[in-house]
């Protein structure tokens, strides 16, 4: 009977017990419903928001952060990066997110090379970046061979210290355009024969699957792993992350998507801006660079500042990124950028949280500051999108991340200088 008694006591006492933190008095914006609350409050409980609000009440015991004149924001999502598949890009040691050769394409997954002790990841996670896609991308082609138009599987990711994977096979990555060309023959019609061929296999693959399993095989160029990966595309549950910039390419893009009735997610498009009506009436979203306004090919020759905001008030979903890994929590600088040419404030900070995780499927889970939601929450000294703000504090999944990267301990230890040896001094 007493230990029947013990162990409904302790049953009791663990909601008092939790991990609580209430982060109090700051301006929230929770890029979600309940819009800008000023003077607010969001309380989490073992890593989730369990309220925000304005009239929240704190639970005795909890941690209590003080956010008085600050502002509250939910971490940033970058739409694409290799975070955790880098570490120096020209180095000699393994390039983790680089897919090489034709015998894995679709199925090559960078989800098994992910590693979230890279010192990238504090670098940026401490300016703000909680989440990001951690994709792979075509090795360019040299001495040892190059890439194929189908690099391989994304995963989104967080930049916590633990449970790192959110989601594998979040979308499958796919050049196209002249970036495509360069692994076809130096023809980007070859590379779009190339993806229906890859398609038509997955196609024909899964209305036969019972021959594999009674031994009769089917002869395909492209691998049994790829071909399962690719299910997802051709059942419409995986998107395709497509590279391309020219408008020609993105009009065949939407007659491809229509075809095959496939998701497809828009990666640069320089020139996506022309056709910002149809994207939107064919409900392809856009990751887009608001400061990529210089024609560096042919294929972004009609590249323009504010085609973010052309995107945006077309109706057409758009994320903020450029695919940058070691910076990238350049993401407040860009978005900046686009309110300076015309993109909404808020729509600015949708397109760098909320945005990128409805595109790839989490926004049940992030984004945003909402209940339910893990408690990925940036506490900022002013605007967030103004280039000499810094986040004071960052949580991910309600952990407070420690604001120490490579970076700040290599300041700290040389401008400690007083009593250093010689080569310490300034």
């Amino acid at each position: 009977m007493n230990r029947l008694i013990l162990i409904l006591a302790a049953l009791l006492a663990a909601p008092a017990m939790a991990d609580t933190t209430a982060i109090v008095g700051g301006k929230v914006v929770t890029v979600g419903p309940q819009g800008t609350i000023e003077n607010g409050t969001v309380l989490i409980v073992d890593g989730r928001i369990v309220a925000v609000g304005d009239d929240v009440d704190v639970p005795s015991g909890a941690n209590v952060i003080d956010a008085s004149d600050k502002v509250v924001t939910p971490g940033l999502f970058s739409p694409l990066s290799q975070l955790g598949l880098v570490e120096v890009s020209s180095s000699a040691g393994p390039t983790d997110g680089s897919q090489r050769g034709e015998h894995f394409t679709a199925g090559f997954d960078v989800a098994d090379a992910y590693n979230p002790r890279s010192t990238l990841i504090a670098i940026n996670r401490i300016e703000g970046v909680t989440r990001t896609v951690s994709a792979p991308s075509p090795g360019y082609p040299d001495e040892s061979g190059g890439g194929h138009i189908i690099a391989g599987l994304a995963a989104v990711v967080n930049l916590g210290d633990s449970d790192a994977i959110d989601m594998r096979n979040a979308a499958v990555v796919v050049a196209l355009g002249e970036s495509g060309s360069y692994f076809t023959g130096g023809t980007r019609s070859a590379a779009w024969l190339t993806l229906r061929n890859a398609l038509d296999e997955a196609l024909d693959y899964r209305d036969h699957k019972a021959d594999f399993e009674r031994g009769m095989r089917r002869t395909y160029v492209h691998s049994m792993a790829d071909l399962e990966a690719l299910q997802g595309v051709i059942n419409g549950n995986t998107p395709m992350i497509v590279s391309v910039n020219r408008a020609s390419d993105i009009e065949v893009l939407m007659g491809f998507v229509d075809e095959y009735s496939v998701q497809a997610i828009i990666f640069g498009g320089a020139e996506a801006w022309m056709l910002a009506d149809k994207l939107a009436a064919a409900d392809i979203p856009v990751i887009v660079d608001p400061t990529a306004n210089l024609p560096g090919s042919f294929d972004s020759i009609n590249a323009r500042l504010g085609a973010a905001t052309v995107l945006a008030n077309a109706g057409v979903k758009i994320a903020i990124g450029d695919g940058d890994t070691h910076n990238a929590r350049n993401l407040t600088q860009a978005a900046g950028n686009a309110v300076a040419h015309g993109l909404d404030w808020d729509a600015a900070l949708r397109a760098i949280t909320l945005a990128p995780a409805e595109i790839f499927g989490m926004a049940s889970t992030a984004g945003s500051l909402e209940v339910g939601k893990a408690a990925d929450v940036v506490i900022w000294p002013g605007d967030p999108l103004e280039l000499t703000n810094y986040p004071d504090r960052v949580f991910i999944k309600g952990e407070a991340v420690p604001m120490v990267s490579r970076q700040t301990l290599l300041r700290d230890r040389y401008l400690q200088t007083d009593g250093g040896p010689p080569a310490y001094r300034n």
